[in-house]
């Protein structure tokens, strides 16, 4: 039987197929009986060349088309001519029905938008998409701000009214108090009779007031008493002040004999060298000093 179908061709990776009639007891690459065409589906229109008339003239000879030469020969309108001259319809008949096959595949393809386009509305739908999402959640923080903006002020507002509220009570109550104070003095004014004086009365201020004289003598020698005692105390706490400054020099005198030129900022290592004798810095510049001033102050100190 002979069959319609591809026969690769080409080289690796960049396959170009041949459209032939062979033998279907024939391999694929194998002997053909006539080639048809090309077809590259590696491009993105899927290039056709192809002998329209030699692919009708093999389907009437009975040739049948493989799957996807069928495809092929659907997309070029070679299918729908051999059903019309299967019919029996005259060639005029089969052009307009052509003619009219072409005109709604072209009005097709125009609707049908390409891969590219295709993807390129999907891009802007997406972005479309995103711009909303933000847009909304903008206007979500932006409502709950206010939210938050209202609640902080009706608390403020709360709050001011509470502080007046007792701004206002504490007001009413000192008025209250006062006017309780004033009622108390002037019914103690009524009450208190007159005052009376009598030998007696007398006789008790003297003693009260030669008692206070007692009482002043009294304060003012123990008041000389607390002076005497804090003048004591005074010279006491200079004499410690004294033996803690004199340990403390002992002790920094100590750490610095502890100490060696590398412990110490430049500055303060030449310093030390300076105001130390020559037979008390054995040892304090050390071997991995690398400071050339220090090195240089206690060669300077040596030659002295």
């Amino acid at each position: 039987m002979l069959r319609i179908r591809l026969q690769r061709r080409g080289r690796k990776k960049r396959p170009i197929h041949h459209i032939v009639v062979a033998d279907n007891r024939k391999p694929r690459d194998g002997r053909i009986i006539e080639d048809l065409g090309r077809f590259d589906n590696v491009t993105p229109k899927n290039q056709l060349d192809l002998n329209r008339e030699r692919a009708l003239h093999w389907l009437k000879q009975g040739a049948q088309p493989t799957d996807t030469v069928r495809s092929i020969f659907k997309d070029e309108g070679i299918m729908y001519e051999m059903h019309l001259i299967r019919w029996g319809k005259s060639e005029e008949e089969i052009e307009e029905a052509l003619a009219e096959w072409r005109e709604r595949r072209e009005e097709k393809e125009k609707e049908v938008p390409t891969r590219k386009e295709r993807q390129q509305a999907l891009l802007e739908a997406e972005e479309k998409e995103f711009q909303k999402q933000l847009k909304k959640k903008a206007e979500e923080a932006a409502k709950e701000k206010a939210k938050q903006e209202a609640l902080a002020s009706e608390e403020d507002d709360e709050e001011e009214e509470a502080a007046a509220e007792d701004e206002e009570k504490a007001e009413v109550a000192e008025e209250d108090d006062q006017q309780e104070a004033e009622a108390q003095e002037e019914t103690a004014d009524e009450e208190s009779p007159a005052p009376e004086t009598s030998e007696t009365e007398t006789e008790e201020v003297e003693a009260q007031e030669e008692e206070s004289d007692e009482d002043d003598s009294e304060d003012k020698a123990e008041a000389q008493e607390e002076e005497s005692a804090e003048e004591a105390k005074a010279k006491e706490e200079e004499e410690d002040k004294d033996t803690e400054a004199a340990a403390d020099e002992d002790e920094e005198e100590s750490e610095a004999e502890g100490q060696v030129s590398t412990d110490m900022l430049a500055k303060e290592a030449i310093e030390h060298i300076e105001n130390t004798p020559l037979d008390e810095l054995e040892g304090f510049v050390p071997e991995d000093e690398d400071r050339v001033t220090v090195q240089r102050a206690l060669d300077d100190k040596k030659e002295e």
